[in-house]
């Protein structure tokens, strides 16, 4: 029996990188996962992956960004499973126009949509289901930019994700009566395929120095399975190797 037996996780953005690592680490532990990203395709080889270890998931996918997929998604949750225990709020993206010169209405609305208001969304459907139990982790892929002031990941990134780390701080005032407890996940670099997205993409060695979707999704596992009476508040991670205290 895995530490997660009988034990019911959503994992957002799942179809790669840091969800893709999250949902197979807390499906070797036993938890039955729902993976949620915009492209069925990626969710499917993560849920056949998961399957043939000898888990179950099981894919819903949709656009996170739109409030009623989210409230239908989570009504399917209770549906099928009656219980939501851990969420993964790890859905989110950037824009090459990073820079205030270069921001455009429509990069602005994007970033802070995918980032911030899909969080908010997500944990808003996943909070009636834990409330009911008394019981539920919620664990936000925020960033060190959450944390720290860089150019790298431009204003909009940057602001969203400071926002995720407050929306989390917010949810351990208002939710510990009812046993929720809630992470802000800060990592810094992660080779992950967001960083295509960096006007100047890292190169293979550099990405082989950064911290690897494993790592977090390790992480990730050590929160979730964190007795009821321990909250982990906020966790920032790094590589060894941290540009970020260069670039």
């Amino acid at each position: 029996m895995g530490k997660l037996s009988g034990k019911v996780a959503w994992v957002t953005g799942a179809g790669s990188g840091i969800g893709q690592a999250a949902a197979t680490a807390l499906a070797g532990a036993g938890a039955r996962i729902v993976l949620t990203g915009r492209r069925v395709e990626p969710l499917q080889v993560v849920a056949d992956g998961i399957a043939s270890s000898g888990g179950e998931a099981i894919v819903e996918p949709g656009d996170l960004t739109v409030s009623q997929t989210v409230s239908a998604i989570a009504d399917r949750i209770g549906e099928r499973f009656g219980r939501l225990d851990i969420l993964v709020n790890n859905a989110g993206l950037n824009t090459r126009l990073r820079r205030w010169d270069q921001l455009v209405p429509e990069a602005i609305d994007t970033v802070l949509a995918a980032n911030l208001s899909a969080a908010f969304y997500c944990t808003a459907a996943a909070l009636k289901l834990m409330r009911a139990r008394r019981d539920g982790v919620l664990i936000h892929t925020a960033s060190w930019a959450g944390k720290f002031i860089h150019p790298v990941s431009g204003p909009a990134y940057t602001a969203a994700k400071h926002a995720v780390v407050a929306m989390s701080q917010s949810l351990n005032m208002e939710e510990y009566g009812n046993g929720i407890r809630s992470t802000a996940l800060l990592p810094a670099e992660v080779a992950t395929p967001i960083l295509d997205t960096r006007p100047v993409p890292p190169d293979q060695q550099e990405r082989a120095r950064m911290l690897q979707p494993d790592d977090l999704g390790d992480l990730i596992l050590y929160i979730a399975t964190r007795p009821a009476s321990v909250c982990l508040n906020e966790i920032v991670i790094s590589p060894t190797w941290n540009r970020m205290y260069q670039l």
